[in-house]
């Protein structure tokens, strides 16, 4: 018996020394893939930084942001002066996808990277962003009430390179009490099928979870215009959005040279990805605009611009009103 405990013993001590070296390789061809990126996404960024786009989504390239963010945020680093390169990004998850990740390896900012679960930390430590880069991250579930204390924590104020607002949630409250920090660039994360008119958003909620919130997924945020008011309360002006219709740029007022302010209407971005659910939380594929809101058309919003509640099938009649 102790001759097959021992080749047992061997079995599973050569399979485990096997799986180890397959972690390592894994470990290495992944970094390899990632420095293939990197170097793809430079040459993308110089292509970018000497090209005029009327519309800002054609700069759009991707290495680590969701959709073209990298582009779109190498297109203004060429065009906005910066004098403190520093950015701070909530609402990350783990980070490996984020809007500014190749920032952070790319142009070696330093950042604060802010998330209510721990993922993004453990991401950070695993691929040596802690040690290679100024990069800070922090586990915080974030509120209006704590976003100034945090930031400030870290040994970040007043004037910013870049802001990056994506909690699927509280995003407008959030942006709207900050004040610790004058970002000259930001990007918001705003809700498309809210519209281009209605300037609402999800009430108030320190707890809001978009998955909880309501089976569809699709009840979470604000709208384009509401993000354009509390932008434009802090002197920056709106300049466009992605073409995946998730994300809004703005820059500061007095830094835009020759970029063109838009109107809400002018750069909304009817988003295409169709992520909504039925009650058992299968996705249903919803996709134009007008059965989305059905889908959750009794949900309660506020129109930021009056204090005044309604409701998310009067984001369609906005549109309606407006087109007439």
């Amino acid at each position: 018996m102790s001759g097959v405990r021992q080749s047992l013993h061997r079995i599973v001590r050569g399979s485990d020394e096997l799986a180890v070296r397959q972690l390592k390789e894994l470990g290495r061809l992944k970094r390899e893939v990632e420095r293939l990126q990197l170097g793809v996404g430079r040459q993308e960024s110089r292509t970018v930084g000497s090209a005029h786009y009327e519309r800002l989504r054609d700069a759009e390239f991707r290495v680590f942001s969701q959709f073209g963010e990298d582009g779109i945020i190498q297109y203004l680093l060429a065009r906005v002066p910066i004098e403190n390169d520093t950015f701070i990004e909530f609402g990350v998850e783990d980070y490996s996808e984020s809007n500014t990740r190749f920032l952070l390896c790319n142009d070696n900012w330093r950042g604060l990277i802010l998330d209510g679960g721990t993922a993004h930390i453990e991401f950070v430590r695993l691929n040596d962003l802690g040690w290679q880069h100024t990069l800070d991250a922090r586990s915080v579930f974030i509120t209006r009430d704590n976003i100034n204390q945090t930031i400030a924590d870290a040994g970040i104020s007043g004037d910013i390179g870049l802001l990056s607002v994506d909690i699927d949630g509280n995003d407008y409250w959030v942006l709207d009490a900050i004040d610790v920090v004058r970002p000259r660039i930001l990007v918001t994360e705003y809700n498309s099928t809210f519209g281009p008119d209605a300037a609402v958003s999800v009430p108030y909620d320190p707890a809001f979870d978009r998955t909880t919130a309501h089976h569809s997924t699709l009840y979470w945020g604000a709208s384009l215009a509401a993000f354009c008011l509390a932008a434009g309360r802090k002197g920056l002006a709106f300049i466009g959005s992605n073409s995946a219709g998730n994300n809004a740029f703005f820059v500061r007022r007095d830094l835009l040279g020759d970029l063109k302010e838009l109107t809400p209407k002018e750069g909304w971005v009817d988003a295409r990805f169709r992520e909504s659910r039925d009650q058992d939380g299968k996705l249903t594929y919803a996709g134009p605009r007008a059965d989305r809101i059905s889908a959750m058309a009794d949900m309660p919003l506020v129109d930021v611009a009056t204090g005044a509640l309604t409701t998310v099938k009067h984001c369609l009649r906005a549109s309606d009103s407006a087109r007439r």
